[in-house]
């Protein structure tokens, strides 16, 4: 694929820094940078090696700085983090939205943090500490805490001059939210109509009604589909009682989807979506260890299986040239089966009402391939080593493989779920193993049944 234009402008730019680090070139830097949209300047910091980022932070100016920060991965956030004084973090704190400001400080120890927090004026400690109190992967965790609010009896002329005297709309403000005198959410107002209609309409008759509030203990992956399917560009945060609390606007819930999409993907290679691609050999061999521990694990037993048939295999080599095929093909067609699984539960498609129906439809799916290509590999392993019978066992196999293969991938998310495990996370790893060992007993079993 082709880069497109905004790609190339980005390698430019990319190039352009690291010579200028290189020749420790302050004016180049900033020249660089200074129009560059805090969004671009943090992907140039992760895509630089970690060595060279001190280099760029040095030239932000605080309010330039505090805007990054709030926009790179949490790796490369968190390295910038520790080197930071208290007074510092609580400068950076001070100007961002809630939501931003909180993203930044959970990164921090909790001892530091609470050091911040002091260092902060009571009105900034409260809005923190109001929104951290709340979990990070709750719509709570998520809101922002500058919201407009206005009440149902007053006129738009009153709504109107209210929003002159605060000189400053929050962004992504579409809508400004209607409570009553206890603060309870009742509804929300477009600003189009406040500005279309007369000053004398009183804003009870242009409240939208139909708006449903999101909990604030509502997970985020929910907040998100919410948002999906409802095309929201902000909506209001309530508690139990319905009291307004905050808001979710459409910049955070972007981030949300983003994560969500790339975690399955990272996570079948037991990974995280926000490890730092130039971090330390330590730190990353570390990361990586224990899965490939694991995946030798799977390896071993798929050896030791291998073992038990020595003998068959001693006497019909073609066994052992033709394993791998069983093998392979059953791991191809259960992974298929267990992302379209993955995926089908994270979109809320796949749940134990059908999932009787998804079972059913891949197994039959497995069977159809099963039988689709054992037959071509039965004429070739036949042909190949002049050996019909050979060829029958290898297709016995692979259709026995892909059906096990397809089944296994169907029920296995649904049953780590329930265990409370990650399926992107296990599921490779199990998947592998059963359809590896599967297929090497099946393939060597009915070896040494028809063939010895």
């Amino acid at each position: 694929m082709m880069p497109t234009q905004e790609e190339d402008l980005e390698q430019q730019r990319l190039d352009a820094l690291r010579a200028a680090i290189r020749g420790d070139d302050s004016t180049e830097i900033q020249a660089i940078l200074e129009p560059c949209h805090p969004a671009e300047i943090a992907l140039l910091l992760e895509s630089l090696q970690s060595s060279r980022r001190e280099r760029v932070w040095n030239e932000l100016n605080p309010d330039l700085l505090r805007e990054v920060l709030a926009e790179v991965d949490d790796s490369v956030r968190i390295a910038r983090l520790r080197d930071m004084a208290p007074d510092e973090l609580a400068l950076v704190a001070h100007d961002l939205p809630a939501d931003d400001a909180v993203d930044i400080l959970q990164d921090l120890p909790d001892d530091v943090m609470d050091v911040v927090l002091r260092t902060l004026d009571e009105q900034d400690r409260e809005r923190l500490s109001s929104v951290l109190a709340f979990a990070e992967d709750s719509a709570g965790g998520l809101m922002n805490l500058d919201v407009i609010k206005v009440r149902p009896d007053v006129t738009v002329a009153v709504v109107l001059r209210y929003l002159r005297r605060r000189g400053q709309i929050p962004r992504g403000t579409n809508r400004v939210m209607v409570v009553d005198r206890e603060g309870r959410f009742e509804g929300m107002v477009r600003l189009a109509d406040l500005l279309t209609n007369a000053t004398t309409v009183i804003v009870s008759s242009l409240i939208i009604r139909d708006t449903e509030a999101i909990l604030v203990d509502t997970p985020v992956h929910d907040v998100a589909k919410l948002f999906e399917q409802r095309d929201l560009i902000s909506a209001p945060v309530v508690d139990e009682d319905n009291r307004l609390l905050g808001r979710i606007t459409v910049d955070d819930v972007v981030d949300v989807i983003r994560d969500e999409g790339e975690r399955p993907l990272m996570n079948l290679a037991g990974l995280d979506e926000e490890d730092d691609i130039f971090a330390s050999v330590a730190v990353t061999a570390k990361r990586r260890a224990l899965w490939l521990g694991l995946n030798l694990a799977t390896a071993l037993l798929a050896a030791w299986v291998i073992g038990l048939f020595e003998a068959t295999i001693e006497r019909v080599v073609a066994l052992a040239v033709l394993m791998p095929v069983v093998a392979s093909m059953g791991g191809i067609a259960g992974t298929q089966t267990l992302t379209v699984a993955i995926r089908g539960m994270a979109l809320g498609h796949l749940g134990s009402r059908n999932a009787r129906v998804f079972f059913a439809k891949e197994t039959m799916v497995g069977l159809f391939n099963g039988v689709l290509w054992a037959l071509l590999v039965a004429v070739i392993a036949g042909a190949w080593f002049s050996d019909m019978q050979l060829g029958s066992v290898v297709a016995s196999a692979l259709i026995l493989n892909l059906i096990i293969a397809a089944m296994v991938g169907a029920t296995l998310p649904l049953v780590l779920r329930r265990l409370s495990i990650d399926p992107a996370l296990a599921g490779g790893v199990i998947l592998t193993m059963v359809t590896d060992v599967v297929g090497f007993s099946l393939i060597l079993g009915l070896g040494s049944i028809l063939l010895v």
